[in-house]
């Protein structure tokens, strides 16, 4: 650890929470002379002060740790080439655009690698009424379910959450391309791009 860099982070975090050295020393109940000293790389903050400062900031604890702060790249967002999460604790599903690092019940998730469905695996598709209905006949299980279905196309996603023990199946209204994704539980993902 870095005390220059950890004061540097510090400063940078709290000019950005547009608090003054009084203000966060107020808010950690120190003197405004211990946040200048870390601040100028003096003197590194107890232990017990890095979750609160974590907590003032909204950050990580690791990243005043570390003493740097790590961005992702702005994209485009391209909505067909959103990254899916899912946690293996809880089974919270969380999407973004870009791979990026995202935590839930204090596991790193990985994002989910999606592969070409084979003729097996693929959803069963069809347009009745001006609705694509996507459906598998796939045994859903309390212990082997698909979780999701989603309908990909470039500017928006449709997310259609499935459940253990119902049919697998998902209506789209009046879409008739994309591409579909779903994942099981038990982690196999896979793809399938559909046209009129």
């Amino acid at each position: 650890m870095d005390c220059k860099l950890t004061g540097q982070t510090i400063a940078y975090l709290r000019k950005e929470k547009k608090l003054k050295q009084r203000e966060l020393a107020e808010k950690l109940n120190i003197s405004e002379k211990t946040v200048s000293k870390w601040e100028r790389g003096l003197g590194f903050p107890d232990v017990s002060y890095i979750n609160e400062l974590a907590l003032i900031f909204e950050v990580k604890a690791e990243c005043i740790l570390k003493g740097k702060i790590e961005t992702g790249t702005k994209t485009s967002g391209n909505v067909s080439n959103m990254c899916f999460y899912i946690c293996p604790v809880c089974g919270n599903i969380i999407t973004s655009f870009t791979q990026t690092k995202l935590y839930c019940c204090d596991k790193q998730l990985k994002s989910i690698n999606f592969c070409k469905a084979e003729e097996k695996n693929k959803l069963k598709v069809e347009n009745i009424d001006n609705e694509l209905y996507a459906y598998s006949d796939f045994k859903m299980t309390k212990s082997n379910y698909i979780t999701f279905i989603v309908l990909l196309t470039n500017n928006k996603y449709i997310f259609v959450k499935q459940y253990p023990e119902w049919k697998a199946e998902a209506r789209f209204y009046n879409e008739n391309r994309g591409k579909l994704i779903y994942a099981t539980n038990c982690g196999k993902a896979y793809y399938q791009y559909i046209k009129k």
